[in-house]
């Protein structure tokens, strides 16, 4: 295993300078993606300056929830019942990310369901900046298949457990993390870093446990059933520009592998007031791909139509801060 190769001798002769001096490798399983989302376990794997791995904790969250797609995560209300509230492990999970660097698959996702949670405890995560692994292995062009992290693992030959646990999950992006590291060094490439500021919105609407969740109308299946979503209230203001924030009514389609749950995906777009398209036309304001440059038959309209393109991080960054619809 990756892990047990702790040579200094395959360090980069002369470490990046400005690399940072540790890191927090992150992952959470939450109830969904949505804001009133809570997370339901979490792990850290703390590493040191090089990605070597120091110590690791692991610990489930009652959500005071339904706790969600448990075909996913696995975690039922019976499990998470007698787990600790976030407010209860808040101090353990600061002294874990305290002057670290926050890693994870599609940061994003898992720094605003961080920062939430803080929010909710009336504390702030004591982290300062973020990096994703899928903006890295961009920087590096490694030539995977898709943005999920199995292939990420499968690159560098890591073995994947039990996939959305959130323990194992952190040990393979850990794993994962270190090559990826050193090979950034070794080639003087800038690590993809952005700040995490504390977030202040965020809703806490209560969802009684055992009931019919929002998730409840599909199950897990070697297919994706067909879901009725209801109508988008809002109109279409047209295409997503550059630079400017998404708008309710925009009509947003996806294509090709996510790193998070597709279905989960497109119900916080359409939380957030969006369209979910499920083909392309001119009409058509953003289309999110993490393989912009594949042949599938929405990146060819997208080409011919000149729909914008984002990837998956990119999009997570948007849902963000999605603009109210206007006034008529």
């Amino acid at each position: 295993m990756l892990e047990d190769q702790s040579t200094a001798a395959s360090s980069p002769t002369t470490w990046p300078a400005a690399y940072p001096q540790g890191y927090a490798v992150v992952d959470v399983e939450t109830t969904g993606l949505a804001r009133d989302d809570r997370i339901i376990s979490a792990a850290v794997y703390r590493l040191d300056a090089h990605g070597e791995v120091e110590d690791h904790w692991y610990t489930l969250v009652n959500p005071e929830r339904d706790p969600g797609p448990v075909w996913i995560h696995g975690l039922t209300s019976d499990v998470l019942q007698g787990a600790p509230l976030f407010p209860d492990i808040v101090e353990e999970f600061s002294s874990r990310l305290d002057g670290r660097v926050l890693v994870a698959h599609n940061a994003v996702f898992d720094w605003q369901m961080i920062a939430r949670e803080y929010a909710r405890a009336e504390r702030e995560a004591p982290v300062r900046q973020r990096l994703c692994t899928i903006a890295l292995s961009k920087e590096l062009a490694l030539p995977l298949p898709n943005h999920k992290l199995e292939s990420l693992a499968a690159h560098f030959g890591v073995v994947q457990q039990r996939a959305h646990h959130a323990l194992d999950d952190a040990r393979v992006l850990a794993e994962a993390f270190r090559p990826s590291l050193r090979a950034a060094a070794e080639g003087g490439v800038r690590l993809p870093l952005h700040e995490c500021r504390p977030l202040t919105e965020w809703t806490d609407r209560a969802v009684p446990r055992q009931q019919q969740s929002s998730y409840g109308s599909y199950r897990p299946t070697s297919w994706r059933p067909a879901r009725k979503r209801p109508a988008c209230p809002y109109p279409n203001p047209g295409r997503y520009e550059e630079g400017k924030p998404l708008k309710q009514g925009m009509r947003i389609a996806f294509s090709g592998d996510t790193s998070t749950e597709r279905d989960l995906l497109e119900d916080r777009a359409i939380e957030a007031g969006l369209h979910v398209a499920t083909s392309i036309s001119r009409l058509t304001s953003l289309l999110v791909t993490n393989d912009p440059d594949s042949g599938t038959s929405k990146v060819v309209k997208a080409r011919q139509f000149g729909t914008p393109v984002v990837d998956e991080a990119a999009f997570g960054q948007l849902l963000g801060n999605v603009a109210p619809a206007s006034r008529g």
